[in-house]
């Protein structure tokens, strides 16, 4: 099912300001692939993109330094009138600012700016917390991925946004999910866990490691895909724990790898202590996988008002190792109908296409 923009409603041209196009980069295979043929897309980068991007998309890339993306914003901006400026991160949204002040058409320009908060407030960094604040009282609009990331946000910032503000959900590109999962097999040998985040402290890996310890009888393993500065301690503790035959860090991954994990898996846990509205999660339940969450805003966001999604405590090992095992003791044929209610919620709440019509509404409020 594809977004379908007003009747007699103009094909809008938006502008994406992207730190990195790569493999994991949300921005890119949310906001800009799939709706690739309904708008006129350009994307302007500070580094240079890790990826080949499709020709209907034009690039204006940075080469990872100040002035490189300042003339990269020049050459954006002198290409073409945009009906939307989109920023998806605090740095780049400041810097953009900063870029356009330089133009000649900068008031213009500020009228079109669009900023994606996409992470709850206590998950940033001070330095972000504090470089939103020119972007809350600046930016036309302002859209929360969710609606805990919007709660999230103190009384200052929010009184920034005079109004503002808005909130569309995340999503899943469940058509995409859906072909790479087409031809996924169904294994009747170990127990496999997958996880799918950075390896950082407020992902909390750690935590789902020492649960695993528990539930550990040589016939259960665990991937853990993402990468991190947490790596390297999580190496050091599958040494001394003589788990590195069952427990595999894979580091990054092609997207569409991902989701065949996941289909192939028997569970995904995520025991993050902090989110905006986890995509990754949305790709699991989209690929038929039951699924295990941290009790956090986001994730009950993602499972209100349905049973078949156990939220643990942040950080308690032991309940986590609890929910584990009790997966583990289902039958295959009790996994996989939990595992098609995951998929049934996704569809339901989470397409793709119910958060391009949100955003088609922002975009038009400005257009």
């Amino acid at each position: 099912m594809k977004e379908t923009p007003p009747a007699n409603a103009r094909r809008l041209r938006i502008l994406h300001v992207i730190f990195l196009l790569g493999e994991t980069n949300s921005q890119y295979n949310e906001h800009c692939l799939p709706v690739k043929g309904m708008r006129d897309l350009s994307v302007c980068t500070y580094f240079e993109p890790k990826l080949q991007v499709p020709d209907e998309i034009e690039v204006f890339a940075g080469d990872g330094t100040l002035r490189g993306f300042f003339r990269a914003i020049g050459s954006a901006v002198r290409a073409s009138r945009y009906d939307v400026i989109h920023a998806h991160a605090p740095p780049t949204a400041v810097l953009l600012m900063l870029g356009l002040v330089r133009q000649p058409r900068r008031r213009e320009l500020f009228r079109s700016l669009v900023y994606t908060v996409h992470d709850s407030f206590h998950d940033y960094k001070l330095r972000d917390k504090l470089f939103m604040l020119p972007i809350f009282a600046t930016f036309r609009r302002t859209v929360f991925c969710g609606r805990a990331a919007n709660e999230s946000y103190p009384a200052l910032w929010r009184a920034l946004l005079r109004g503002r503000g808005r909130v569309v959900p995340n999503a899943a590109d469940l058509e995409r999910v859906g072909r790479a999962v087409s031809g996924a097999g169904i294994h009747n040998g170990a127990f496999e866990i997958v996880s799918v985040g950075r390896l950082e402290r407020v992902k909390d890996p750690l935590a789902l490691l020492a649960a695993f310890r528990q539930v550990d009888d040589g016939s259960t393993r665990l991937h853990l895909i993402g990468v991190g500065t947490l790596e390297s301690r999580l190496r050091h503790e599958l040494r001394v724990s003589e788990l590195d035959d069952r427990v595999e860090l894979t580091g990054l991954i092609p997207r569409d790898e991902v989701f065949v994990r996941c289909a192939e898996a028997d569970l995904f846990v995520s025991p993050s202590r902090g989110e905006g509205l986890p995509v990754a999660v949305m790709e699991a339940m989209a690929s038929g996988c039951p699924v295990v969450l941290s009790d956090i805003p986001p994730h009950r966001e993602i499972a209100a008002g349905v049973d078949f999604i156990p939220l643990v405590p942040v950080g308690d090992a032991l309940s986590l190792a609890r929910e584990i095992d009790r997966f583990r003791n289902m039958t295959p044929e009790q996994r996989r109908a939990v595992g098609v209610k995951c998929r049934n919620l996704a569809r339901d709440r989470f397409a793709l296409e119910r958060m391009h019509a949100g955003y088609e509404a922002v975009y038009r409020e400005l257009a």
